[in-house]
């Protein structure tokens, strides 16, 4: 049933697509509050004698991702000025650690932040059942059903998702044009990606590279070409034995000696979900995954001229759909849960906000702000909603399932980087690395059903 809803919603995204996921940025940034609305008394839409409350919000992401949300916070605040909003943030690299220790010590915001890793928390359950709230405080009548469907976990809506997005390649085509290679077109496989990875680097050279090694963030994706998958959500089960995850490891090994891959030292000080420290932007790399929302911010930084391709075929295709790239849920312990669901309808539907708001975190899961967005879109947006409309027609004919997260995911995500770079410095075997990988997927799986 999931399956026919999502394929159903990607017929009607085509024509509006843009897209979403994480921003990286300065640690240095810390917290960014929204502050007191300074709207008078009985303006905006709450009554001036409502009872005044505090909502806290978290996200993740850069600063200009911080500025913007701020500045729609203040959006909401005058427009319910008996709501103050305190505004958080973290880079991603350490968002979820924090998350992690305020929910331990009861101290989480109201609202905050998930990605795919949405199943973790339900299964602790910390998360706001919003279900109460759907028609009264929140509106969810513009919304897509696969999106709504994302968000609803063991018969509970769990959470409301800001945008989606589709993962693909970003190339640089200022790169190729200089090494006199034609620009990687959809259509292409895996053997491809390695031949044109290491051709690029050995005829550039002077350090620059094809890839980044995809191995960790193009797991699912992988696993998916082979009939295959990350999480089985559907069973509550891992989708994927020790020989999927092996095949996949094995490639990019691979590849990595071949010399088309960026060394290990340089992705670990360069990592390529920063975009202000991606290589992509300062031309030492041709080509990386990247969920299709980011495609703006890495333009935003380089001159070259960036475009995206679908991810090279495998088996069963390119095993790429439109996903939740992230959403807001309520803390189970909010004191305000009506207030609560006020906010996540007035992010996901208001006009404004989404004028403020862009493409950061993806195209918008609500009709009339997709029409919207799209309208106003830039020179580099269009090439995203070129992109993911692609990516739409490509599912009608090779629909695949959406990803969600395996239980234990944080410790799961730094498993995977450590066996990537177990392998990357020699210091395992790829078959003895991902043996060990595969063991502590299970255990850590287990450990958080």
């Amino acid at each position: 049933m999931r399956k026919r809803m999502l394929i159903a919603a990607l017929g009607m995204l085509t024509a509006f697509t843009a897209a979403c996921s994480g921003g990286t940025g300065s640690p240095g940034a810390g917290s960014g509050g929204a502050g007191a609305s300074n709207a008078p008394a009985g303006s905006g839409n709450d009554a001036g004698g409502a009872e005044q409350v505090e909502l806290r919000i978290m996200w993740w992401g850069d600063q200009k991702r911080a500025d913007i949300t701020n500045e729609a916070l203040k959006v909401f605040q005058e427009k319910h000025p008996n709501i103050k909003v305190v505004g958080e943030f973290a880079p991603s690299t350490g968002y979820f650690d924090k998350l992690n220790t305020q929910l331990a010590s009861g101290t989480a915001p109201d609202i905050f932040f998930l990605g795919g890793n949405v199943v973790d928390y339900a299964n602790k359950e910390v998360l706001l059942d919003l279900e109460p709230y759907v028609g009264k405080e929140l509106d969810l009548s513009d919304m897509d059903q696969s999106m709504i469907e994302y968000g609803t976990i063991g018969g509970k809506l769990l959470h409301i998702s800001a945008g989606a997005n589709a993962r693909g390649v970003v190339v640089n085509k200022t790169l190729f044009e200089k090494a006199g290679m034609p620009v990687p077109e959809d259509g292409w496989n895996w053997e491809d990606y390695a031949r044109i990875s290491k051709e690029i680097s050995e005829k550039l050279g002077d350090g620059v590279y094809g890839t980044y090694n995809m191995s960790v963030d193009g797991m699912d994706i992988g696993l998916k070409q082979q009939g295959k998958q990350l999480y089985d959500m559907a069973n509550g089960t891992l989708g994927f034995d020790e020989a999927d995850a092996l095949k996949w490891f094995q490639y990019w090994d691979a590849t990595a000696k071949a010399g088309g891959v960026v060394p290990s030292d340089l992705q670990v000080s360069n990592p390529p979900g920063d975009t202000s420290k991606s290589l992509i932007v300062t031309g030492k790399v041709a080509m990386s995954l990247i969920p299709s929302n980011q495609l703006a911010a890495l333009q935003g930084l380089t001159q070259d001229e960036l475009i995206m391709v679908q991810l090279p075929r495998g088996e069963k295709g390119t095993g790429v759909v439109f996903e939740s790239s992230q959403g807001l849920s309520g803390y189970a312990k909010t004191k305000h849960p009506k207030e609560v669901a006020t906010l996540l309808s007035f992010f996901i539907n208001d006009s404004d906000v989404a004028k403020i708001l862009g493409s950061d975190r993806g195209v918008p899961v609500t009709a009339a702000n997709r029409a919207l967005l799209e309208g106003e879109s830039s020179p580099v947006e269009k090439i995203v909603y070129d992109y993911t409309s692609r990516v739409s027609e490509a599912t009608k004919t090779e629909p695949f399932a959406v990803s969600y997260n395996p239980p234990g995911f944080s410790e799961y995500s730094k498993l995977a980087e450590s066996t990537m770079y177990e392998i990357g410095f020699g210091r395992k075997s790829v078959e003895a690395a991902v043996k060990d990988f595969y063991e502590g997927t299970v255990k850590i799986f287990k450990n958080n059903q």
